[in-house]
């Protein structure tokens, strides 16, 4: 089976092509980089030819709110076009929990727009809303740093490996479509504040993570149940204190 993975050279996509391909599959890993970029369009109809699955794991590069609506919009539109001329038979969107919960954030905002597009498409689809990655526990970090404190909110998170969010996306993928939402999340409810307190401290990083109700993520302050999911949610096996100490961060 053809599965084109756009952002297939991402943290995500990568591992998600490297699990379809080890079991058979022809598999596009789609990006700017391998001439694939569904902001212009070039390279999309041509790599979506044949396919019958198309996975977008794509991200803005700018997080600022016209400019990750345009993103979102225009490589929607893009890649539903071309997905649709290629009669794909399965569109998959990788989203994130609380994307309802969140339209305050223009960067939610996006992601539901983008969601949209794909349910009105025609195209059968399925939608994962996964909760945010143990890998980007540095980039929080440095979001909500002044000086030598980290101002984080205390609400509630329940963060997944990568590893796990890549297992799901390959099963997905060949899987038929839901024409819905899954969510997924790691096992461990826990504050947004103490987590990254404890990557701070397992990488020996001297700053300290201090609670604040009213610091920002993603341009919304969260109350306890903005980026947790549901109760028929997936949930992960891996334990962020059990990821972490194999999975250093690079040396700056």
């Amino acid at each position: 089976m053809k599965i084109v993975v756009i952002g297939g050279t991402g943290l995500i996509g990568s591992k998600t092509v490297e699990r379809l391909r080890k079991q058979g599959h022809e598999v596009v890993a789609a990006s700017p980089n391998t001439g694939v970029d569904t902001m212009t369009g070039k390279g999309v109809s041509e790599a979506l030819t044949g396919a019958q699955v198309v996975i977008d794991l794509a991200n803005s590069p700018s997080f600022e709110d016209n400019a990750v609506m345009d993103f979102f919009k225009t490589s929607g539109r893009h890649l539903l076009t071309a997905g649709a001329l290629a009669e794909v038979k399965h569109h998959i969107a990788l989203s994130v929990v609380g994307t309802e919960r969140l339209q305050g954030s223009g960067y939610m905002r996006a992601k539901m727009a983008q969601e949209d597009m794909i349910r009105q498409s025609g195209i059968p689809y399925t939608i994962v809303h996964s909760t945010q990655f143990f890998e980007f526990m540095a980039g929080i970090a440095q979001s909500g740093t002044v000086g030598q404190t980290v101002h984080l909110s205390p609400a509630y998170v329940q963060p997944i490996a990568g590893d796990e969010v890549a297992d799901v996306m390959a099963e997905v993928a060949l899987g038929k479509p839901l024409n819905g939402i899954i969510e997924i999340a790691g096992p461990d409810k826990v504050r947004l504040n103490e987590i990254v307190a404890r990557f701070l401290k397992t990488t020996n990083d001297p700053r300290e993570a201090v609670a604040d109700p009213h610091a920002k993520y993603f341009g919304v302050e969260l109350d306890d149940g903005s980026l947790v999911p549901g109760p028929v949610a997936r949930i992960a096996k891996t334990h962020y204190d059990d990821w972490l100490p194999l999975n250093p961060p690079p040396k700056k």
